[in-house]
C-alpha cells in the first residue's frame, strides 16, 4: 500500500539519489551482504540496474521522503517571506544603477568627444592660415581625451573592488543557501538513512544474490520440467500432451488413403 502511495522522486533529489548509491558502491566491501560485488556483477552493472529501478527502491523510504519534501517547502516558503519582507526598496537599486551606467557611458562620450575635437582641431590647424578657435578645439580634444583616461582608470578601479567584495562573500551567501533549517535537515537525514538501508543495500544484496532477480523485468522463470527435457519436441509433447498424440496419426496414417486406392480395384474385380 504504502509502496504504490509513494511519490515520485522530484528531479532535485536525483543527484542525492545517485551520490547515496555512489557511496554504497564505494564501500560495498566494508558490508558483508554486499562482499561479493565484482564477482559476478561489477559496481557499473549494480549502479545501472539501481538506476532503471529507482522508483522502486525509492517506495521503501516514501514515508520519509515525503515528510523531508514537507519540511523543506514550508522552509522555501518562509524564506521567500522573509526575502519579501526585508528586500531593499528600489531606491538604493536605482542609485546602484545610476552608478553602473554613469561608470560605463562616461569613458565612451568622453573618447568621443576626445576624437572629434582632435580630428576637427587638427584639420583646421592644416588651413593657411588657420582659424583661431583651432588651437582651442585641439586643447579641448586632450581634456577630453584626459578625462577619457581617468574615467577608464576610475571603472577598471570599480570592477576590480566589485569582484574582490563578491568573491569574499559568494561562498559564505552559497553555504547559507545550502545550509539547512534544524527540521530540514534532520528530515532529509531520514530519509538517506531509510532510503540506503531499506532500499538501496537490499535491493544490491538481491541482485547480487540472484543477478537476474531484482532489475531485470523480464518473464518469470520457465517451471522446472523444462529443463528435465531440453527442448526435444517429441518428449515435450508425448508425456504432458498426451490426448493430443491422436490427432497426430490420423494427419498421416495409412488408413486414410487406404480407402481411395482400394476402391477403383474393387471395381475393377
Amino acid at each position: 500500500m504504502q509502496m504504490n502511495s509513494a511519490p515520485h522522486l522530484l528531479t532535485e533529489d536525483r543527484p542525492e539519489y545517485e551520490r547515496l548509491l555512489d557511496d554504497a558502491l564505494r564501500h560495498a566491501h566494508a558490508r558483508p551482504e554486499l562482499a561479493a560485488v565484482g564477482e559476478r556483477l561489477n559496481a557499473a552493472q549494480l549502479r545501472t540496474m539501481a538506476l532503471a529501478a529507482v522508483a522502486l527502491i525509492t517506495a521503501t523510504a516514501a514515508t520519509e521522503y515525503e515528510q523531508y519534501v514537507k519540511a523543506r517547502d514550508e522552509a522555501r516558503a518562509s524564506a521567500r517571506e522573509t526575502a519579501s519582507v526585508t528586500a531593499p526598496d528600489g531606491l538604493g537599486q536605482s542609485g546602484a544603477g545610476i552608478g553602473a551606467v554613469v561608470t560605463v557611458l562616461a569613458p565612451m562620450l568622453a573618447g568621443t568627444a576626445a576624437a572629434i575635437f582632435l580630428l576637427v582641431g587638427y584639420l583646421l590647424k592644416m588651413l593657411d592660415p588657420p582659424p583661431a578657435f583651432a588651437g582651442p578645439m585641439v586643447d579641448a580634444g586632450w581634456f577630453f581625451a584626459a578625462v577619457t583616461a581617468a574615467a577608464i582608470f576610475v571603472a577598471a578601479i570599480g570592477l576590480l573592488i566589485a569582484a574582490l567584495r563578491n568573491g569574499s562573500t559568494s561562498l559564505p551567501a552559497r553555504e547559507a543557501r545550502e545550509q539547512l533549517p534544524d527540521d530540514v535537515a534532520r528530515a532529509k537525514e531520514a530519509w538517506r538513512q531509510a532510503l540506503l538501508e531499506r532500499g538501496i543495500v537490499p535491493f544490491l544484496r538481491d541482485a547480487l544474490t540472484e543477478p537476474a532477480g531484482p532489475a531485470v523485468p523480464a518473464p518469470h522463470r520457465p517451471t522446472g520440467r523444462l529443463p528435465k527435457i531440453g527442448y526435444s519436441r517429441p518428449d515435450f509433447a508425448g508425456p504432458d500432451e498426451g490426448p493430443s498424440a491422436a490427432p497426430r496419426p490420423t494427419y498421416s496414417s495409412p488408413d486414410f488413403t487406404s480407402p481411395d486406392f482400394g476402391g477403383p480395384e474393387h471395381e475393377l474385380d
